[in-house]
């Protein structure tokens, strides 16, 4: 199995920046694809960025292009999220997700994750 372990939440005033990692562990090398998904209070957890291990194209919802950055760090198995600018509409439970190859993956969607995070809260105040 993989196991994802995410951190670096907290509570942050707006404009403010924030990183997330992720960490993977167990059969790392048997995924494709990494994600972040969030889930503001009372909502549907929704996409935020995704990047294949050995891809050279990022996705990002359009609600954090410019403002959030993906990066990854192959030979440690760590993915991160940079996220400039925090706006309270930020706030939300952040998850690291991971999938396995196929030929059907759509970064977006969050059935193509077999592999979730606990996820870690960020709070971005007024």
């Amino acid at each position: 199995q993989v196991q994802l372990e995410e951190s670096g939440g907290g509570l942050v005033q707006a404009g403010g920046s924030l990183r997330l990692s992720c960490a993977a562990s167990g059969r790392v090398f048997s995924t494709y694809s990494m994600a972040w998904f969030r889930q503001p209070p009372g909502k549907e957890r929704e996409f935020v960025a995704a990047t294949r291990w050995t891809g050279t194209t990022t996705y990002y919802a359009d609600s954090v292009k410019g403002r959030f950055t993906m990066s990854r760090d192959n030979a440690k198995n760590l993915v991160y999220l940079q996220m400039n600018s925090l706006k309270p509409e930020d706030t939300a439970v952040y998850y690291c997700a991971a999938a396995d190859y196929s030929s059907t993956w759509s970064p977006m969607r969050r059935m193509s994750y077999s592999y979730w995070g606990q996820g870690t809260r960020v709070t971005v105040s007024s």
